[in-house]
């Protein structure tokens, strides 16, 4: 089939599938972006660690899908696919992953520190919990300006034992914030199985009825259903009808980051974890469910061919020059007015 007739099959589709469509081009596109991101680094081109979202991609590309171009995105350190979930640019990601000029950053966040404003990704956080209340901020702001702005934070299973997690969702119920709490429960905190140090059996969904939100926990590696539960709880959200909290059970591939092999999780317990990989677990639903099999081997294609293009031009851009370290650090960019 050729590229116009690709390109005709695409517009016959209906709403439904052009949506689902949209879902796989997500998670292609960052499955193939994190596989680049592993292989540069293992070749010392990312700078500092990496935490890869490899097996976890369904979130990210149903919420992407499901937010309005001006809401806010909040994310940890592992923020790769929920930046690239927002539209922003591949090769202004790319660019910061190798410390380069013409990163999202300017190269000077790197991997664990994404942001990017007029995206909508208001920034990947690597301190523990530390977000949670400035997503309330930015939902608080929201309301008060009255924009229909919704926010959406994620976080891993390991910060709702952190203080800032109880907080969030109480002052979020308290003042009927326009948030959505999103936990990527992947059973691990760094080394840690989260079962092993928390209470309940649902670190997060166990704990919603405390703060009067309804316990809410979903399959995280199923594109369809992540959409859903996103378009459900953002619209909640965007009319009023205040926060949410969702547990969505996905795994890692890897370990907790480039440093960790992962060797303490039980190989059977990976074993099965693989064969619900999201990626071509989608595929195949796709094609059986009608789905033309040439379209989708364009949206890999395209994907593919738009990870070497962002990483060639990564590697052409220059490193940040050194007085860029000054730069966004005082109110006016720069020191001088300190001397």
């Amino acid at each position: 089939m050729s590229t116009t007739q690709i390109t005709e099959a695409t517009r016959d589709l209906s709403s439904e599938e052009q949506t689902r469509l949209g879902l796989y081009r997500q998670v292609v596109r960052i499955r193939a972006f994190e596989e680049r991101a592993y292989r540069l680094f293992m070749e010392g081109l990312v700078k500092g660690t990496s935490h890869l979202s490899l097996g976890m991609e369904a979130i990210a590309a149903g919420f992407g899908e499901a937010m309005r171009a001006d809401d806010y995105t909040f994310c940890t350190y592992r923020g790769h696919a929920h930046t690239l979930a927002r539209g922003t640019p591949m090769a202004g990601v790319m660019g910061e992953l190798l410390g380069r000029a013409s990163g999202v950053c300017g190269g000077k966040g790197g991997s664990m520190h994404l942001t990017s404003v007029e995206h909508g990704a208001m920034g990947s956080y690597a301190i523990i919990g530390a977000h949670l209340p400035i997503a309330n901020g930015a939902a608080w702001s929201a309301q008060v300006r009255g924009s229909g702005q919704v926010a959406v934070c994620f976080f891993g299973d390991g910060t709702t034992n952190i203080g800032a997690f109880h907080e969030a969702l109480n002052l979020a119920k308290v003042w009927n914030l326009p948030v959505v709490f999103v936990c990527e429960n992947n059973l691990y905190m760094e080394y840690t199985a989260i079962g092993d140090v928390t209470a309940v059996e649902h670190p997060a969904a166990d704990r919603a009825s405390a703060y009067g939100l309804e316990s809410i926990i979903v399959d995280g590696n199923d594109p369809d259903v992540m959409y859903e539960v996103a378009t459900t709880a953002i619209e909640r959200a965007r009319s009023g009808g205040g926060p949410s909290l969702i547990e969505a059970k996905t795994y890692r591939h890897g370990g907790h980051s480039r440093a960790d092999p992962g060797e303490y999780r039980p190989d059977d317990e990976v074993a099965e974890w693989l064969t619900r990989d999201p990626v071509p677990n989608y595929r195949a639903r796709l094609l059986a469910d009608g789905l033309d099999e040439t379209i989708l081997e364009d949206v890999e294609a395209q994907a593919h061919a738009d990870v070497d293009a962002a990483t060639e031009a990564a590697r052409a851009a220059p490193p940040p020059q050194v007085q860029a370290a000054y730069n966004n650090v005082w109110a006016d960019g720069g020191s001088s007015w300190r001397n």
